[in-house]
């Protein structure tokens, strides 16, 4: 059984309706709209439900909810991740490129306050460059960061 969160358990109480313990795709709707994520016709609610709902009753558990909830929240976190990746991502690059150069790193460790060569930002970028083509890409970048 997954542990409750009683926040997910009183915003599922809040949204079961008609009080039967689990959520219809019309109680769903109702969700969604009022978070603000999306107003869905009733037919694409139901097709919503079947995906997010295991047991194929077409109705959602507040098991099967907190389930989705912890998915969603870890989406967003990871998403959010990414996009701070990306930014930070884009301080080690040239305007218009897509990866980082060895005079990228140097510009940027000297805005930083670091004095370093040409040569020791090779040698740096060598030691996270996966596919070892000189210039780190944004995957690259994300697994040495992670």
């Amino acid at each position: 059984m997954i542990n409750c969160d009683n926040s997910y358990k009183r915003i599922f109480q809040r949204f079961d309706e008609d009080r039967d313990g689990k959520l219809s795709p019309s109680e769903l709707c109702h969700f969604l709209e009022t978070i603000g994520e999306l107003q869905l016709p009733m037919e694409e609610a139901r097709e919503l439900m079947e995906l997010m709902d295991p047991n194929g009753d077409g109705l959602l558990g507040l098991e099967e909810f907190v389930g989705w909830m912890e998915r969603e929240v870890k989406l967003g976190d990871e998403e959010r991740k990414i996009k701070e990746l990306r930014g930070a991502f884009r301080m080690y690059t040239m305007e218009g490129s897509e990866c980082i150069t060895p005079k990228s790193l140097k510009r940027m460790l000297s805005t930083l306050g670091e004095s370093t060569s040409l040569e020791d930002c090779c040698v740096m970028i060598g030691e996270f460059d996966v596919n070892e083509d000189g210039v780190p890409s944004f995957d690259e970048f994300k697994l040495m960061m992670l």
